[in-house]
This record gives C-alpha cells, structure tokens and sequence, in this order.
C-alpha cells in the first residue's frame, strides 16, 4: 500500500485540488476510473456499495452510478442511495479526464438544488508510480462549502484509500 496520504488546498475559495500519489503505472490508475467494473469494487467511501454504475467513456458520453451505503455503524446514513451523474467533456488517454459532476436521480435527472463541479483529473507518471492531480471547480465559494459541509473531503479520501487497496492488489 503507499504511504502517500492526500494532499488537498483551496484556490480562488471555489477550487478544490487534491493530489495524491498511487504506487502503480499511470495505464493501470486511468483503468480504474475508466471501467464500471473496475469502479464498481473502489468508488464510494467506505462502507458503500455501487450497485448501479454505466460508463460511456467519450467526450459527451455520461457516467450515471449510485452509491448505496451498506454499513449498518454509519446509523442514520445506512441503507441510504446517492446518485451521481458525470458528463465526459474530454479525454486524453492515459492523461486527463474532464467531465461535468452533478447530483443526479435514478434516472440521471441532474438535482439542481445542489452544486455541480467542473473536475479535471490529470494523471502523471512516475515511472512505476501515478500522481494524480483532481481539481474540482464550483460556480461560487458557497457550493464548495456546501459540499465541503457534507463531508466530501472525508469521503474523497475514503474512496482513494479504496482505490488504493485495489491497486496494490492487483500488482
């Protein structure tokens, strides 16, 4: 497992960076997030499940998934369902990915009320090892807060630790 831990700033009160550095080649860390397989056994914080997730990896193309939390010690949270929706807007492989996030239903029906974030995901090489730099633009400081208030940082973290396990299993 790599000892790296995530490292996360703020710019302009509306961009989240996060940085975080995987031991695996950068193909194998694009893969991941590229494949509903692959996204399925990592995505989510700890003690959720994906138990829908489609990909149509292409500028254009929609990523649609929820997120089903399944620990019965996250009380009031177990047994609830989050639903997310992504919008490819380009795609460099194995390098960048750029997508529109939104809060979404089951039926991908973006949720308005809530904020929406322009992310690019650039994935360096180190050799055997991958730096993944993610920054999430929001339109107004105020949506970063909220989401920030909901406990993201948390559950980002949570997820590429997941992701993280996997990786080094898969070596």
């Amino acid at each position: 497992m790599s000892d790296n831990v995530m490292v996360s700033s703020v710019e302009n009160d509306r961009v989240l960076v996060l940085e975080r550095v995987f031991d695996a080649p950068r193909d194998l860390v694009f893969r991941m997030f590229k494949e509903s397989e692959h996204l399925k056994r990592w995505w989510g914080p700890k003690g959720w499940e994906i138990p829908v997730c489609t990909i149509d990896f292409r500028p254009g193309g929609v990523w649609h998934y929820s997120m089903k939390c399944v620990d019965q010690n996250q009380g009031q949270f177990y047994g609830m369902e989050s639903w997310g929706k992504g919008v490819y807007k380009e795609i460099v492989e194995p390098e960048t990915i750029t997508y529109t996030d939104y809060f979404s239903d089951a039926e991908g029906n973006i949720n308005e009320s809530m904020p929406a974030s322009q992310i690019t995901m650039n994935f360096i090489d180190l050799g055997n090892k991958t730096k993944l730099v993610s920054r999430s633009e929001y339109v107004s400081a105020e949506a970063l807060k909220t989401v920030m208030d909901m406990g993201m940082l948390q559950g980002i973290t949570e997820t590429w630790n997941r992701l993280d396990e996997l990786l080094e299993s898969l070596k």
